[in-house]
């Protein structure tokens, strides 16, 4: 193991009840100098519409992530022996303007990716994947995506707002963030208003691969094609915890019967592989609604997944 990179605190060294409760016990630093890519914290939920609460979801995915050891045994993934990897800490966003949170995550982002860094961020609500993709689109124009979800989230507006947790799609087409023909969206299922929840995606290009496609079925052929359809562009994930099944991710603000499972979540992950990742987030948990903590476990367990996909991380 290579004392260049950073490494998580382990077991042996402080009990996993002790000690900072960073991000699996990285190191903690005040910005992305140096760094391949980061864990950041962005506590927003000001764009919730049912239960809020996932402005505490950073603090208790960092909180459960300390159970995560740094080896990934499933094709022996070292990613602390790749890249430099560090907690930055939280996004300081304004708990009283909506407005102005998202011009401070925003600004937050184009500081993040003018150093070169990969962030890797927990949310929040789901209207922080806006700021996130306006700032990409500065260094890597109209992105491919990912988005994992019970919703859609492409409302033209939410009582009247244009900016929501359900709307961040709809405004991100419309400011040409997306490249339409690169993004797919998975797990979008449950009740609506009209068919035009979902076939607006479809009608920008995205593909929607529904729940009721993934019942029963491993997500490894759905990833084959999403990995062709992608190509070799920079691309984001957007991972919704509401887009698994409550009985996997109960504490979450929209919580939708018929979702996917926890092992179909590892493997879409997975499943990008070889895609050019640029920035990824896990959003919408919502611990007050699980007192066990089981959200933010596979939250926390889902967003290194994630640090294992990304480019440049060695394995085998």
């Amino acid at each position: 193991m290579s004392a260049r990179f950073n490494q998580p605190l382990g077991g042996n060294e402080m009990p996993r009840f002790a000690g900072l409760a960073s991000m699996m016990r990285l190191p903690v630093q005040n910005n992305a100098e140096g760094l391949d890519a980061c864990f950041v914290g962005v506590p927003f939920d000001l764009g919730t519409s049912m239960r809020s609460g996932a402005r505490f979801g950073p603090r208790d995915i960092r909180a459960n992530s300390v159970l995560i050891r740094p080896y990934l045994m499933a094709g022996h993934v070292r990613p602390f022996e790749s890249l430099q990897v560090a907690d930055i800490g939280d996004v300081a966003i304004s708990p009283y303007s909506l407005e102005k949170s998202i011009e401070i995550i925003e600004q937050s982002y184009n500081d993040i990716i003018k150093n070169r860094c990969v962030p890797l961020t927990l949310g929040g609500d789901h209207t922080i994947v806006l700021p996130i993709l306006r700032a990409m689109k500065r260094k890597y124009g109209p992105m491919g995506l990912v988005h994992i979800d019970a919703h859609a989230d492409a409302n033209d507006e939410m009582f009247g707002e244009k900016i929501a947790h359900g709307t961040p799609f709809r405004r991100a087409v419309e400011e040409g963030l997306l490249d339409g023909k690169r993004v797919v969206q998975i797990g979008l299922r449950a009740t609506g208003y009209g068919p035009s929840d979902f076939d607006w995606s479809r009608q920008q290009g995205f593909r929607v691969i529904q729940a009721e496609e993934c019942w029963n079925r491993s997500m490894v052929p759905f990833m084959d094609e999403v990995r062709q359809q992608l190509g070799s562009g920079p691309t984001y994930i957007s991972f919704d915890i509401d887009g698994l099944d409550p009985a996997f991710a109960p504490g979450t603000g929209t919580p939708e019967i018929g979702g996917l499972t926890g092992p179909q979540g590892i493997e879409i992950i997975r499943g990008c592989l070889g895609l050019h990742i640029v920035g990824a987030d896990l959003v919408e948990v919502a611990p007050a609604y699980d007192p066990f903590g089981t959200t933010s476990l596979l939250a926390a367990n889902l967003l290194y997944e994630m640090l294992c996909v990304l480019p440049g991380v060695k394995r085998g």
